[in-house]
């Protein structure tokens, strides 16, 4: 397939009453995004975690206790996308999840495909929230998944910030990254912002940015959340100058829905005005270990 038609959610968090709270408006999201005729649907890293306020009163601030809680919710968070994946004919980067993993916990994005298969992938980097306070295990390896005719990779928040995981995943394969995120301030946001089109100018692909948005002071293991969906590219031929492809409004909270035609990827990688993806080992191989040079 040359055009996939993509959609990055900036998705907002909700106190819900009810798990019918939840699957009622995860379809309605689900639903919206396919009436665009959206092909790819990703939502924001941590995005789940408003099923905290399912949970009893006294976890909504526990942010060890709460983990071992949330996955009762699991399975039917698991079949819920399985089913919204069929129904509308959608591949689905669900909200990652802290599951129960070994003797710990990781950060887990699911993918869903129309087929019903699914997969998912671990995120590599802990933040300092997550290593220090919240005690999430990193995951390990990467994975490219192929599905509506594209292959794209997963590089949750803080992992896009990191060159050789970027790189990793487009040597895979990956013509598209997508970057589910959750950042409490502009400044993080800025930071996976900027590795996002990064990566996607290095690797000379598209980056798919879907961050989550929060003001919930009643679960400390959200608080504040801000950000806005972008699409980027690397700045060449036939694509924006500014490598910008789409970009919603700051906390925007909607889908952010754009046809990205893979052609135009692969004529920058053979042809384009620089050649960064095929430059990658001998920029490499160029360099050594850097010298001190005392210039007083």
């Amino acid at each position: 397939m040359s055009v996939l038609r993509v959609a990055a959610a900036a998705y907002p968090v909700d106190f819900l009453n009810s798990w019918e709270d939840y699957q009622e408006k995860l379809s309605r999201w689900v639903a919206d995004a396919a009436r665009q005729g959206a092909q790819l649907l990703v939502f924001p890293e941590y995005a789940p975690l408003e099923l905290i306020s399912l949970l009893p009163l006294a976890l909504h601030h526990d942010v060890l206790g709460m983990r071992p809680e949330l996955q009762r919710f699991l399975p039917d968070f698991v079949a819920l996308h399985e089913q919204l994946a069929r129904d509308f004919g959608a591949t689905i980067v669900a909200g990652s999840y802290p599951v129960a993993h070994a003797d710990g916990f990781v950060n887990r994005a699911y993918v869903f495909s129309p087929s019903g298969a699914s997969d998912f992938q671990d995120k590599l980097l802990m933040t300092r929230f997550e290593d220090e306070e919240w005690q999430i295990s990193p995951g390990s390896g990467v994975k490219v998944f192929q599905s509506q005719g594209v292959q794209f990779g997963v590089a949750i928040c803080y992992d896009s910030e990191f060159p050789h995981l970027g790189r990793a995943l487009a040597e895979g394969g990956a013509e598209l990254l997508v970057v589910p995120s959750f950042t409490g301030s502009r400044a993080g946001f800025t930071r996976v912002q900027v590795g996002s089109m990064a990566r996607a100018l290095e690797n000379q692909c598209y980056a798919l940015h879907a961050p989550l948005l929060a003001h919930a002071p009643w679960t400390y293991a959200v608080e504040d959340a801000v950000g806005q969906a972008g699409i980027y590219s690397p700045a060449d031929h036939g694509l924006p100058d500014t490598g910008i492809v789409a970009e919603a409004g700051w906390m925007e909270a909607a889908w952010l829905v754009q046809d990205l035609d893979f052609t135009l990827i692969r004529n920058v990688r053979a042809d384009g005005h620089v050649l960064n993806w095929r430059d990658r080992h001998i920029g490499q191989s160029r360099v050594t270990p850097a010298k001190v040079v005392t210039l007083d």
